[in-house]
């Protein structure tokens, strides 16, 4: 929280939604009354706002009082010795600074105001009486003062507030500049937003910036025709899209180490999880109750406890993909092959468009309420981490969605081979896509937000508010209140709002991957479409939504395996493509084109997982700063073990010398 000139600003960061009292005297005891002194006890300032039904605390927390939060919670950070080391108030100035000139990042601050808001306990040693109105509780000693309040509904609700200046300077900078259409302030992002919205930007920017190539490449193959040579073209066509997006990938994954690199995060990078935290021991992990209960009073070796403990979860979470799957094909395949079959048979173009609208409206509620079962399986699993039930949730939705994005266009490949209804079905899907996907995002948390301060206004009118002109909303933070989260449409206790847009993100790779052959200019409407999500997802994220929660996670987690998915998937589809286009009779003969088809996609497999091996994850100068940093540690603590040596030798020294 550093002002311009390097001078720390006091900003309010934190809301707290109390209702309003309806008495206008004080009384002894009030519970509100009661919450703002002992925030200020704490050492946070507090400024009140009345509102139409409510009364709002915001509430800031200086350096100091965020310092000594973070020394309370042992917060590990970054320091100039290439070591992370647990904060202390005293030595601040060996700690890393953020980007933005702070001394914290914003998901450190979240957690210091989390630990002071909650931290708030009765330390009188007996009970107090407390009064809102005409009801009175009882704040019990040792008691969270917060906890208390929010089970009695006193506290509604508490979110963070936007950062005025530095929102509007976001807006200018990034959701508004449309004249770097590419180009984002990364590290304002991260400093604001955190790290999980900034990686995401990025990883969007970089995506983008990518397209130009092969959007390029198929406005050529699509406008000009090269009569004999086309069927030299697409082959080709098909393998530098294949090259670019393994390429993309591989060039990501050294993005993302820079990024971890320049924001002081400290990631290990294992072969089969991606990324993981420093710091996850296996201690730290629950045993389930059945593996417990069979374990009795026998003792058992810890290894042989743990191997029994990763099987079982292990068991637990392959019978809840089967699950999952089982429903896919029993359910939802006969439904998608309806479809397809309607489509096929009809002539009408505009039906066709209808049909196609009406069938992913239908499809979303379905895949939705699929979602909300493999949520409530997820929380039979045995998972290490919320990290990994997220993981384990991605994987189940994006199967569900997987089948009922492309289960249609395979159906109008593989039995019907006709190509300009493959196309058109591309064309539709991409444009409706992208319609709903853009009033999802930016009509629909309008809308909510509109609805609610009707609804507010209503209430003010019916309880005695002024019967004629309209009433006016005039303090920022009860607008804040009324505006929704940032969350996810399935699984909100595991996910925010970036599911969906790396849902949708994903969705669109694999459509533009998998059918490149038969519509080589998805790449170019990807592409603009990308530079338009940008920009609404910057001002969804700045104007109409509330400022977000902080994730810690800073890689894209899952949703790297599922591109490299759909990388292989789209070696096999679009061969399959090629051979539909040569092979038009059916009759499936060896012949030297089909085999050289066949060659060719073994070729791209083995160069798909050749070139993730020969690109290096991490730049040079990562893994040089790193074993810097190592050498650094190991030198500061041979030192110090010297000293220390030193030390015991000369007292021991002195002692002997020393007369009795």
């Amino acid at each position: 929280m550093s002002g311009s000139n390097g001078e720390e600003r006091v900003v309010h960061e934190v809301a707290i939604v109390v209702p309003k009292r309806v008495r206008e005297e004080e009384e002894e005891g009030d519970c509100v009354e009661v919450l703002v002194s002992e925030l200020k006890k704490r050492g946070m300032a507090v400024d009140r706002v009345v509102g139409l039904a409510d009364e709002f605390l915001k509430v800031a927390a200086p350096l100091e009082t965020l310092g000594s939060a973070a020394a309370e919670l042992h917060i590990r950070k970054p320091t100039r010795l290439g070591i992370d080391l647990p904060f202390e108030m005293q030595g601040s100035e060996a700690f890393f600074r953020q980007p933005d000139g702070s001394l914290f990042s914003w998901f450190e601050r979240f957690h210091c105001y989390q630990h002071l808001l909650y931290g708030i306990v009765n330390s009188d040693g007996y009970d107090v009486t407390l009064k809102l109105d005409d009801r009175e509780f009882c704040w019990a000693a040792g008691e969270s003062l917060v906890r208390r309040l929010e089970s009695e509904g006193v506290i509604k609700q508490m979110f963070p507030l936007h950062d005025e200046f530095k929102r509007k300077e976001l807006l200018q900078t990034w959701a508004l500049n449309w004249w770097n259409f590419t180009n984002q302030p990364i590290d304002q992002i991260y400093s604001y937003f955190g790290a999980k919205i900034g990686v995401y930007f990025s990883f969007l920017g970089m995506y983008t910036r990518w397209l130009l190539f092969p959007a390029l490449l198929g406005i050529i193959v699509q406008m000009i025709d090269f009569g004999s040579l086309q069927f030299l073209v697409l082959p080709s066509f098909f393998v530098s899209t294949i090259l670019w997006a393994a390429l993309f990938l591989q060039f990501w994954k050294r993005k993302n180490a820079a990024l971890l690199a320049r924001w002081q995060i400290n990631y290990l990078v294992g072969p089969s999880q991606g990324y993981r935290f420093i710091g996850m021991e296996w201690s730290c992990l629950p045993f389930p109750k059945e593996l417990i209960k069979n374990l009795g009073n026998e003792k058992f070796k810890e290894k042989e406890a743990y191997q029994r403990y990763e099987w079982f979860a292990y068991r637990k979470r392959f019978r809840n993909d089967v699950l999952v799957i089982m429903t896919i094909i029993c359910l939802q395949l006969p439904f998608e092959l309806a479809y397809a079959h309607i489509y096929e048979i009809l002539t009408s173009e505009t039906i066709k468009f209808l049909l196609t609208a009406v069938y992913l409206l239908i499809i979303q509620y379905l895949t939705r309420l699929g979602g909300k079962v493999s949520v409530k399986l997820i929380n039979r699993e045995i998972n290490e981490s919320v990290e990994y039930r997220a993981n384990s949730l991605i994987y189940k939705v994006f199967g569900l969605y997987f089948m009922q994005t492309y289960i249609g266009i395979f159906y109008h490949v593989l039995l019907h081979r006709n190509f300009m209804t493959l196309r058109q079905v591309l064309i539709q899907r991409l444009i409706i896509s992208q319609v709903f996907w853009t009033l999802m995002d930016g009509s629909l948390p309008y809308l909510k937000y509109s609805y609610r301060k009707f609804r507010a206004r209503k209430k003010k009118k019916s309880e005695g508010g002024p019967s004629t002109g309209k009433i006016l909303i005039a303090s920022r933070v009860e607008k804040e209140y009324f505006k929704p989260t940032y969350s996810a449409s399935i699984g909100v206790e595991l996910e925010d709002g970036l599911f969906d847009d790396f849902l949708e993100l994903a969705l669109q790779f694999g459509m533009i991957m998998m059918f490149a052959c038969a519509f080589p200019l998805a790449f170019t409407l990807a592409a603009v479409s990308n530079v338009m999500e940008m920009r609404t997802n910057a001002l969804k994220l700045l104007v109409t939504l509330r400022r977000p929660l902080p994730r810690a996670a800073a890689t894209i987690g899952a949703w790297l395996n599922i591109w490299q998915f759909l990388v292989v998937m789209s070696i096999c589809t679009n061969s399959a493509l090629l051979v539909c286009l040569y092979d038009q009779e059916g009759k499936w003969k060896i012949e030297p084109g089909l085999a050289a088809i066949l060659i060719m996609e073994h070729i791209l497999l083995l160069l798909k997982f050749g070139l993730s091996r020969l690109v290096p994850e991490e730049p040079a100068w990562v893994r040089a700063n790193r074993m810097k940093n190592v050498t650094q540690a190991q030198d500061m603590y041979c030192k110090q073990l010297l000293r220390s040596i030193s030390g015991e030798f000369s007292s021991m020294a002195k002692t002997q010398q020393d007369p009795e």
